[in-house]
């Protein structure tokens, strides 16, 4: 419960009245009657009261602890929306939390994200950002935006001062190095990105090849059906399996080969199309032979890494082998990288088996090699951007900044017209940081989170 009746709701469901705040309550929770005496029982829970302003969104709150299960929680929502509560809207909590200035609309973003993240290094993404890096950095760049427009405003309103006219090229410096910022935090999409949906990782091969016994393998689970019956996979099966240093998100097709079944060329036709959006391409085959045209297959269609696998190795070497052979190729796949050449070369083929896991690890490290060669440098201290939103909002402050520096440059605009591309940025970074009421864009950050965050 939030808001200013808060406590007066929970003392009449049973809340002991005058407990201290931010203390857990054992309280034995009841349905009140139309007296407000003490009804029908609905639970035995644990409550903690917390009183405005030291709360999550700034107003009295109360937080209620019921056994699990639908109907405590049910009954209880009913009893309080009966005694004059609401349900939440989507992200109302958060919203509040916002407008009573407990965290900034980047913060309140980053609570979305941490809720929805799905690996590893979009919850770090979604941590950082919470804790307020983004904010910091973008507070910072305003800062520079407005101490250059102090400059001009110097230059333009005194310019006969002893100290004399403001050196172009210190307007010059300042500029080219918030535009430079600029452009490194936008730098940061992709790795964003990558780190949200993951390193799009394609199994290709023909039919009956192993592709979806090797999935299944790498995913840790019976995702893919797997069968000696070719054809098996008419469409690609997907799922996103968190690693180091990011996500995988593993894609197993159907075999690539000329079939007149419309429904297996419809798979196929699929299949293609995510080899040419893919990073990176496992090419499956059981015998060098058909390894090597399937490689030269994989080159012509998708620009993605490709990484040779000899599949059902435990039906070509004895068993004994697979610690020996799993370190060796171990040794091979770094040597491989970033790609391997339609000859063959002897050391760029890993050799797996979904059966006993020999060349696993290996494929695994390959992949996270990969991984870590797509992440685009940058300053371990600059945090990422995330979401579409910021992307718009730094793109624009970008623009302005070029554009004052080309008009700059030129010298053929007089001051105060060129100081409007600079108030032009700050009010980008402003509607960024939410220091810009916008209606419709506040309403449009808190209306995607879950109901009720």
């Amino acid at each position: 419960l939030s808001g200013p009746d808060a406590h007066r709701l929970a003392e009449a469901v049973g809340v002991p009245r005058g407990r201290p705040a931010r203390r857990v309550t054992r309280a034995r929770l009841h349905r009140p009657d139309a007296a407000g005496v003490p009804g029908a029982p609905l639970d035995d829970a644990l409550v903690t009261r917390f009183d405005a302003p030291t709360s999550f969104t700034g107003e009295d709150t109360v937080e209620f602890s019921v056994h699990g299960g639908p109907y405590a929680a049910a009954a209880l929502l009913a009893t309080l929306v009966e005694g004059g509560a609401r349900p939440a809207l989507p992200g109302e909590f958060t919203e509040r939390a916002f407008l009573h200035g407990k965290l900034g609309l980047l913060e309140a973003e980053a609570i979305a994200d941490l809720i929805e993240a799905r690996s590893t290094a979009s919850h770090q993404a979604a941590l950082c950002q919470l804790d307020g890096a983004l904010t910091r950095a973008l507070d910072v760049l305003r800062d520079a935006l407005l101490d250059l427009e102090a400059l001009l405003a110097y230059d333009i309103d005194f310019p006969e001062e002893d100290d004399g006219p403001v050196p172009r090229a210190r307007v010059l410096a300042a500029a080219t190095a918030v535009e430079r910022q600029l452009e490194a935090l936008l730098a940061t999409q992709p790795q964003a990105e990558l780190g949200r949906e993951g390193v799009l990782v394609v199994l290709a091969g023909p039919p009956n090849a192993g592709k979806s016994s090797l999935f299944n393998a790498l995913a840790g689970a019976p995702r893919a059906i797997v069968s000696p019956l070719p054809g098996t996979t008419r469409d690609a099966i997907e799922l996103l399996v968190d690693d180091d240093p990011l996500p995988l998100r593993l894609v197993d097709t159907a075999g690539l080969r000329s079939s007149d079944d419309a429904l297996e060329q419809l798979g196929i036709a699929v299949s293609h199309a995510r080899l040419a959006a893919a990073h990176v391409v496992l090419a499956c085959a059981e015998d060098d032979a058909t390894l090597r045209a399937l490689c030269a297959e994989v080159a012509a269609r998708s620009p993605a890494v490709r990484l040779a696998v000899r599949t059902k190795a435990d039906l070509h070497a004895p068993a004994g082998d697979a610690t020996a052979e799993t370190a060796a190729d171990t040794a091979d796949a770094r040597d491989a990288l970033p790609g391997v050449s339609a000859d063959l070369d002897a050391r760029a083929v890993l050799r797996v088996s979904a059966i006993d896991g020999r060349g696993l690890p290996a494929l695994r490290a390959a992949l996270r090699a990969v991984a870590r060669a797509l992440l685009p440098p940058r300053a371990e201290s600059l945090p990422l951007v995330t979401r579409a939103r910021h992307v718009h909002a730094l793109t624009a402050a970008r623009a302005e900044v070029s554009a004052f520096l080309d008009a700059w440059q030129a010298a053929e605009l007089p001051a105060p017209v060129l100081a409007t591309h600079l108030r032009a940025a700050v009010h980008a970074l402003d509607e960024l940081l939410g220091g810009i009421d916008r209606d419709e864009v506040i309403a449009r950050v808190f209306r995607t989170f879950c109901v009720g965050k």
